[in-house]
């Protein structure tokens, strides 16, 4: 017998071991005799293409799918809370106090549906659960920024802020 034939056999012997170990894996598993913890692995819940742990893209050009984006999204805003606390930035700086009204949310919203993305982002009104990371990531640079810079020294302390002006009473200023 040649070299080529005999590696040739050896080949198709490791195919045929692999794949008669994989079928008598998944015999096992389906018969429920998994010699190893097997609910990472089989999960009772119908997976549903495209969504929660079945999503395979965002949709988003260079936004990759991230199955644990919502304990990265709790990780993340309580980051920023824990920064703005070790800061000397006051308590009464409007920009923090925004912040953390928007991490405490967000923080909520992830704990209280810890399995459901699609519900995190129904209540967060701003994306996808990998572009809330992406805005965890972006709101701690410009918090760095504003604390390096002290920016919250140079808001004037009473600044008038109209939500939602009706336009006929802008015009009656004017």
């Amino acid at each position: 017998m040649s070299f080529l034939q005999l590696s040739s056999r050896t080949m198709l012997s490791r195919v045929a071991r692999t794949i008669n170990s994989r079928f008598a894996s998944a015999a096992s598993v389906v018969s429920g005799t998994a010699p190893y913890s097997s609910s990472s692995y089989v999960s009772s819940e119908a997976l549903v293409p495209g969504i929660g742990k079945a999503k395979t893209s965002t949709g988003l050009v260079g936004l990759e799918v991230d199955h644990d984006a919502i304990p990265k999204i709790i990780a993340k805003y309580q980051l920023l809370l824990d920064t703005m606390a070790a800061s000397d930035m006051p308590e009464s700086a409007f920009y923090r106090s925004t912040l953390e009204k928007l991490c405490r949310y967000r923080i909520q919203a992830a704990q209280e549906n810890p399995d459901d993305p699609e519900k995190v982002e129904e209540i967060c009104n701003c994306g996808q659960v990998e572009e809330l990371v992406l805005q965890a990531d972006d709101e701690m640079e410009v918090l760095q920024m504003y604390i390096r810079n002290r920016w919250w020294e140079e808001v004037e302390q009473d600044v008038d802020i109209l939500y939602d002006p009706d336009p006929e009473d802008l015009d009656d200023e004017e």
